[in-house]
């Protein structure tokens, strides 16, 4: 039998992981591990400073008082019987585009399985509230067995955008790159009620770059972005010029 790990950063109680787990609990034993609350934006953050709890809600479904790549550390190497052979993680209300992912601590828990060595996926539903997740649980099943079937390359994760269409809107897939996505003004300032400013992040104006292969072009076309992001950071070309030109 096949052990899948469900997670998210929206918390155990969010319809999206519900949605997952219901989609992906055809194809092995789905063993959802999620955080008892949001925490969306917490990127790949890891509890060092305090111990953590977990609660069992229900047969295989467990939440604990941290982030998400907590909740797929704890879940591989206490909670589940064995290493998962699969790691899915969402379904986000809202997409991660472009730089967001590198906030996202949806993406993260798939990264962090990545790092153990497991095919990790990350979805999210690219759209507006109210969100309708059956379509986006529809396609986390087709792609969540091609990737048991299949497998990933090796340090590899797979960011998967959704639009929120009709199925028979949804154009088809696209395997695509990262893009650019810029706020503008997204600080904003407000004062208490004895006048201390204070600052809110949040809003903005979006500003896109990158070109016809990014995953928010793909998104905004209607089709399904899958794109393949690799553990490795290092940017080999600016390796190349510090070599040529920063001589000590």
């Amino acid at each position: 039998m096949s052990y899948i790990l469900v997670t998210n950063d929206d918390g155990v109680y969010a319809p999206g992981i519900r949605a997952l787990h219901d989609a992906v609990r055809h194809l092995g034993r789905a063993v959802i591990v999620a955080p008892e609350r949001d925490k969306s934006a917490v990127s790949h953050a890891l509890t060092m400073n305090r111990p953590l709890l977990v609660r069992e809600l229900e047969p295989d479904v467990h939440t604990l008082d941290g982030t998400p790549t907590d909740c797929v550390t704890i879940g591989m190497n206490k909670i589940l019987p064995q290493m998962p052979d699969l790691l899915v993680s969402g379904i986000n209300p809202g997409a991660n585009l472009g730089d967001d992912i590198s906030y996202s601590g949806t993406v993260s828990a798939a990264i962090e399985g990545t790092m153990y060595g497991i095919p990790s996926l990350s979805f999210s539903l690219a759209g507006e509230a109210p969100f309708d997740f059956e379509t986006a649980a529809a396609v986390a099943w087709k792609l969540a067995s091609m990737a048991l079937e299949f497998g990933l390359p090796e340090k590899t994760l797979l960011n998967i955008n959704i639009p929120q269409r009709p199925p028979a809107m949804i154009r088809g897939i696209r395997f695509t790159r990262q893009g650019r996505r810029i706020y503008k003004n997204a600080i904003q300032e407000t004062y208490d009620p004895w006048g201390r400013k204070h600052y809110w992040i949040g809003g903005g104006t979006v500003h896109w770059s990158g070109g016809d292969e990014t995953d928010e072009h793909a998104v905004n076309d209607g089709y399904i972005s899958v794109t393949p992001i690799q553990l490795d950071l290092t940017n080999h070309e600016g390796r190349d010029f510090l070599r040529h030109h920063w001589r000590m």
